[in-house]
């Protein structure tokens, strides 16, 4: 009798032997060899196997660990195979399949489509049988994976795991999911924390107040605010990307309830005061670094508190802002035809920034009080409202007369975006230009647009240029709500040349995250160092 055949017929012994089943080790045992024979042979130990599995319980490592070398085999019929039967093994069994979960959540990083397809089957299938262990398993290559495991389970918890519905993630299984990953980030990458955030903000905690107040505590906590000397300046990279990072984290969840204070507080104390801002990310493209932090200042500070040293604090804003904003160029031969030279997008932030603390604390505006400082930044405010009137001059005559169809090309809804960053600018200056300063008009972020009738930020915004940019105010959105909306695909827009050409920023609206190191011992992504932080 060869070998299949004697497969067969242990098969039929231990299939027929009912009751005196436990009776027929040797022929199970035969099986479990099996896995060292030829494809044919493992292809059908790897389908017996689970089948009498439960039966002896005395074997259930061995019978474990040769299910597992099938699932490492050299040839990929077998491993389907192999990985397919692994669900047979967790069949009231909990210690098997803790184990189970673990080896699948390993085997996340297969490369072949296929394999990792079955890889998501059997993994689901499991968690359909056992959750609570079957996720135990997958927190297990958490713990003590590499980085991309670690990455490649929480991608699953995210998009696989979190979407079974409530007859799977019970309130227990939810409970759990939120204290492991609570757990995960005390040792996270930045790619790691925004996942765990996205887990987290899937779950109870991103549908009530107290579960909001709850994750920006965990932002609040990995980016260090509390723990930060009051002498050091944050300029190190590391320090700002963690801090943009935590910052974008927590900003969807403040509200008239829960305060940013803290986070605006931090930017105007150690981001803002003009020494340290001049060198920020001074090693890479600090224009983008800044803008990013810009961006998500200007997102949170809409619902900050009345801040304290409300001068200094406001006078730290003033005084970047007036970066963005230069004096008029002397009006001879030589200079008369030079353009002037602004970066919108970072304006845009600071203007509002500027506007927005001044309605909270409209006695704290010390540079009002000095007849210079004021002459001066009327000044500038005046020149670049010549520059952004232009502008926009220039892009509604390049919209003009434009049918519905033109107006979904990517030129022309590049155009439309860029004509909102210098409409909200325009409406800031009105405000800021009169004699003391107005508060008067609310506008909208340029990269925030109305979803489901709440305000939310754009996921993948639209970027454009060359150093500065442009995005949005909420007449002009609700104007524009028949056009089509931008490709979430980032495109690039060139402003239009000529006297009132402005910077544009390629990276306009981009708040990616540090990119994924490769597996194994840790590692960098975007600006971090090639280590993994403990707290991010």
């Amino acid at each position: 009798m060869d070998n299949i055949e004697r497969l067969y017929k242990c098969y039929e012994i231990l299939s027929e032997a009912g009751d005196k089943i436990t009776e027929h080790v040797a022929e199970y045992k035969e099986i479990l060899q099996a896995v060292k024979g030829t494809s044919k042979e493992k292809r059908l130990a790897s389908q017996f196997i689970g089948n009498f599995f439960k039966h002896f319980p005395e074997l259930s490592d061995t019978a474990i660990d040769a299910q597992f070398d099938l699932c490492e085999d050299d040839d990929t019929q077998i491993r389907r195979q192999a990985i397919k039967d692994l669900p047979k093994l967790c069949q009231g069994n909990s210690e098997a399949t803790v184990r189970v979960g673990d080896t699948l959540a390993q085997l996340l990083i297969l490369d072949d489509a296929t394999e990792l397809q079955q890889v998501n089957n059997s993994l689901l299938s499991i968690i359909k049988l056992d959750t609570k262990n079957a996720i135990t398993g997958l927190f297990q290559q958490i713990t003590t994976g590499d980085e991309t495991t670690r990455e490649r389970c929480f991608k699953f918890i995210a998009t696989k795991l979190l979407t079974m519905g409530p007859n799977v993630i019970t309130k227990e299984i939810e409970d759990y999911i939120v204290e492991e990953v609570k757990k995960a980030l005390q040792d996270v990458t930045a790619d790691e924390f925004h996942l765990c955030m996205t887990i987290l903000g899937a779950t109870k905690l991103g549908s009530t107040i107290t579960g909001h107040a709850e994750l920006v505590k965990l932002a609040t906590e990995q980016a260090e605010l509390n723990t930060v000397d009051a002498d050091t300046l944050a300029v190190d990279d590391e320090v700002v990307e963690r801090f943009i990072q935590c910052a974008t984290a927590a900003a969807p969840y403040f509200s008239k309830t829960i305060k940013s204070t803290q986070f605006v507080s931090y930017v105007c104390d150690k981001l803002l005061p003009i020494n340290t801002w001049n060198l920020i990310a001074t090693a890479v493209a600090q224009d983008q670094i800044q803008l990013r932090l810009l961006k998500v200042f200007a997102e949170m500070i809409t619902n900050t508190d009345k801040l304290d040293n409300a001068n200094e604090r406001i006078n730290a804003v003033y005084n970047v802002l007036l970066e963005y904003m230069p004096l008029p160029k002397l009006s001879d031969e030589d200079t008369a035809d030079v353009p002037p030279s602004f970066q919108f997008s970072h304006a845009e932030c600071l203007l509002y920034a500027l506007h927005t603390l001044g309605k909270k604390h409209p006695s704290n505006l010390t540079f009002v009080e000095d007849a210079e400082k004021l002459k001066d930044f009327r000044a500038r405010l005046q020149y670049l409202a010549r520059g952004t009137q232009g502008y926009i001059k220039k892009l509604e005559e390049a919209l003009k007369g434009k049918s519905a169809e033109e107006l979904k090309t990517e030129e022309n809804q590049l155009k439309q975006t860029a004509l909102k960053t210098t409409s909200n600018i325009n409406v800031l200056i009105r405000d800021l230009f009169h004699s003391p300063p107005i508060f008067k008009h609310d506008i909208v972020l340029s990269w925030v647009v109305p979803k489901n009738g709440k305000l939310g930020k754009r996921h993948v915004p639209i970027t454009f240029g060359d150093k500065g940019s442009a995005n949005g105010n909420q007449e002009q959105e609700q104007q524009q709500d028949k056009k089509s909306r931008p490709s979430n695909e980032q495109k690039f827009y060139s402003p239009p040349s000529g006297k009132y050409s402005g910077k544009v920023n390629s990276n306009y609206g981009n708040n990616n995250r540090a990119r994924q190191r490769g597996g194994g011992g840790g590692g960098g992504g975007g600006n971090f160092r090639n280590r993994r932080y403990n707290r991010y």
